[in-house]
This record gives C-alpha cells, sequence and structure tokens, in this order.
C-alpha cells in the first residue's frame, strides 16, 4: 500500500464538522466570516493509513473498553517511532497514556505541587500553561524569555535561578520546541537548565508536542540531555501535532521514575480516566508504523510555507518583522513596529483584515504586540491571509 494524501494544495470545506477553528467563530466573539489561521491543528488530510485503520475499525462496529499493552504492536508503533526520529529508546513501563498533553499537564501541576505552590514558565509561552497553573490554585511565576535584536529569543538562565530560589519553585514546565517563538533549544541550553532544577529539586514537565517540526538545529528529548534528567522528568508527546489527530484525545507521557509516575498515575485516576480512545490508539498505531511519507511530505510542504510568509512580510508587510521559526509550525509575527497599543492592533487584525490569530498577549505581557499564525494549511489560504494583512496595513 501506498500513500495517498499528498495533496496539500487542496482546499478541505472544514464548515460544518464541529470544527473549533471555523465553526465557532460567532461563541468565542469574532464575525463569522473571519479567516482562522490561530488553534494549532491542519487544514490538511492526515494520513491515508489512518483513513484505512479506521475505516477497518468501523467495519467491526464494535467500540467497548479498550486498551494497549506491550505485544500488541501499539507499544512497539510509538517506541519505533521514538527510536527512528529520536534516537529516544523509551520503555514500556515509563508510559501513561492521557487524552492530551494539556490533561497531563494539569494532573502533574496537581500530583507534583500543593496549593499555593510556585510553578515555573518561560513567556511568552503556550496559554493554556498559564490558566492551568491559575486553575489549579498554584503560583505562577514567570522567567521571561529575552529577545535580542535580531529577533531570536533566548533563555535568561540568571533569571530562571533566581526565580526558582527566591520563590520557592516545585515544578517547571519546559515548552521544546518552544511555542510561540520557535526556538529549538541546544542541548547546551537544556543541560544548564536541568542542572539547575536539579541543585533546587525542582521537577520538570517538559512539553514536547511539537517535537517532529525541527527546521534549523536538532531537537533534545530533554530527559536525554543528561540521564540524571530522567529521575526528575516527565516528558509529554503526542502525534496530535505531527499527524493532525487531536480530535482523537491521545497522548503518550513518559516518567521514567517510579516515584514520580506513580503519584501522577494516581492523580489521572482520581479523575475518573480509565482507558484511551480505541480511534486514537488505532491512529496512532498506523501513523507511527506507516505515516513517514505523509509526514516527510506534509514537513516539505510546511517548510516551503514559512519560506513564503517569511518573503511576502519582508516585502509587503512594512512595519511587521518575522523571525523564521527553527521548529513548530507556527509564525510568531512582530507588529510593534506600527506603534499600535494591543487593542488597535486586535481590531487591526479581525476588523480590519478579516483574521482570527493568536494575539501574542494571551501568550503573557513580552507577547503584547505579537500575532502567532499557524501555516500548516494550503498554501492559498495562507496567501490569503498574508494578502487581507497587507490591504489592511495599506
Amino acid at each position: 500500500m501506498t500513500e495517498r494524501n499528498l495533496d496539500f494544495d487542496r482546499v478541505i470545506d472544514r464548515r460544518g464538522t464541529r470544527s473549533i477553528k471555523y465553526d465557532f467563530a460567532a461563541e468565542r466573539g469574532y464575525p463569522k466570516d473571519v479567516l482562522p489561521l490561530w488553534v494549532a491543528d491542519m487544514d490538511f488530510r492526515t494520513s491515508s493509513f489512518v483513513e484505512d485503520a479506521l475505516a477497518a475499525l468501523t467495519r467491526h462496529n464494535i467500540y467497548g473498553y479498550s486498551d494497549t499493552k506491550p505485544g500488541d504492536g501499539y507499544f512497539e508503533a510509538v517506541q519505533g517511532w521514538m527510536k527512528r526520529r529520536h534516537q529516544w529508546d523509551v520503555k514500556p513501563e515509563w508510559r501513561i497514556p492521557t487524552p492530551g498533553v494539556c490533561f497531563a499537564i494539569a494532573a502533574a501541576i496537581r500530583s507534583l505541587t500543593a496549593p499555593g505552590d510556585a510553578v515555573l514558565i518561560q513567556q511568552p509561552v503556550y496559554y493554556p500553561f498559564s490558566t492551568l497553573i491559575d486553575i489549579n490554585g498554584r503560583k505562577k511565576i514567570s522567567s521571561d524569555l529575552i529577545q535580542d535584536p535580531d529577533g531570536s529569543w533566548r533563555m535568561d538562565f540568571d533569571d530562571f535561578e533566581r526565580k526558582i530560589a527566591e520563590c520557592g519553585v516545585r515544578l517547571f514546565i519546559l515548552c521544546s520546541p518552544h511555542n510561540p517563538v520557535g526556538r529549538v533549544w541546544t542541548g547546551e541550553e537544556l543541560r544548564r537548565v536541568g542542572q539547575i532544577c536539579a541543585a533546587h529539586g525542582v521537577t520538570v514537565f517538559s512539553d514536547e508536542i511539537h517535537f517532529d517540526f525541527v527546521w534549523e538545529g536538532k531537537h533534545t528529548v530533554f530527559q536525554e540531555a543528561d540521564p540524571a534528567f530522567r529521575d526528575f522528568t516527565v516528558t509529554a508527546t503526542s502525534p496530535s501535532k505531527t499527524f493532525n489527530l487531536p480530535g482523537l484525545q491521545l497522548a503518550n507521557i513518559f516518567a521514567p521514575n517510579p516515584a514520580l509516575r506513580d503519584r501522577l498515575k494516581a492523580e489521572i485516576q482520581r479523575t475518573g480516566y480509565d482507558e484511551p480512545n480505541i480511534f486514537g490508539i488505532t491512529a496512532t498505531q498506523a501513523v507511527y508504523e506507516h505515516g513517514d511519507a505523509w509526514y516527510e511530505g506534509m514537513r516539505a510542504y510546511v517548510a516551503e510555507n514559512i519560506r513564503f510568509a517569511e518573503a511576502f512580510v519582508r516585502e509587503s508587510l512594512p512595519g511587521v518583522r518575522m523571525k523564521r521559526p527553527e521548529g513548530t509550525y507556527l509564525i510568531w509575527l512582530d507588529f510593534r513596529g506600527l506603534g499600535l497599543m494591543v487593542s488597535q492592533l486586535d481590531d487591526l487584525i479581525i476588523r480590519r483584515a478579516g483574521l482570527w490569530l493568536d494575539s501574542g498577549a494571551i501568550f503573557g505581557a513580552p507577547g503584547e504586540g505579537f500575532q502567532r499564525i499557524n501555516t500548516a494549511c494550503p498554501r492559498s489560504i495562507l496567501r490569503e491571509a498574508m494578502e487581507r494583512l497587507e490591504r489592511a496595513l495599506k
């Protein structure tokens, strides 16, 4: 069998499919006709091997309680992907299935910290980190990233350690590769972070959901940057970004330390979550076994989308800057050169350009003046979005 779904130029109408991206603009306070490039899901049909595997499942037409175990093919598929794509030898006993990475972050916050404890993040960063810390009654601390004159971002290690020591931080949520600034952290950077956390007894939850999207450099799995880091790290992965499967609700969380793993499992049990979704299990095994051709084709297409966007910004959007991301399929546009307040910029994007993007302000104060755009779509859609921006600026 060969991959059939390699036409990434094809525009597929997603309206009327209960898509959060396309069907809920009015419910979320946006005009109904906005063009959405906000939430990080793709407008591409996923691998035809998913289509075939799920079709076989529906022909069986029994959807009882389901689970996985070593030897049934599922874990071996996951293990194979991690080994050949990331040189990471995951063990079956490390794995904890969850419905998603955000679910796992919430469970980690509740199980690995106490109410009132400090949890550290690095803003601007994926905004659910902040929400989950707040709603679970923990104290949010940010060691903000620093932006250099060339537009690149880096960690402030001195501030990072000072915040940990002064605030009594118990948990650090790492975003690697970083969403939204697009950094792929080097092994050296990760080792320095890990050494600081080890010295202060800080547990690390490493969200590596975008680890299959690296354009410059090499992704280093945080817990493998130094084998000692396994003892205090929980690593989150999912095929949802790589293969556009978020609606199937499945993530693979890895915790090598038995004590951390048991605490996390106990908290998950308290939520009432028992067995993973059979559709998620089936699709994940299909893509990790057979999805390489689709993945490579999609990566090449998205890389060209990013290059297209970079050229368009440079040539046609005066006052706007873009630093090409090292990782993720998200671009982080800097509109601060326009001299607009956050509310004025949002009005420009939403009302004048007719776009639904992610306002940088929701990623934390350092994100004010930026907008995040999802480039995982047919190029005609991305071009239309850029041309709308150009007309709005004129």
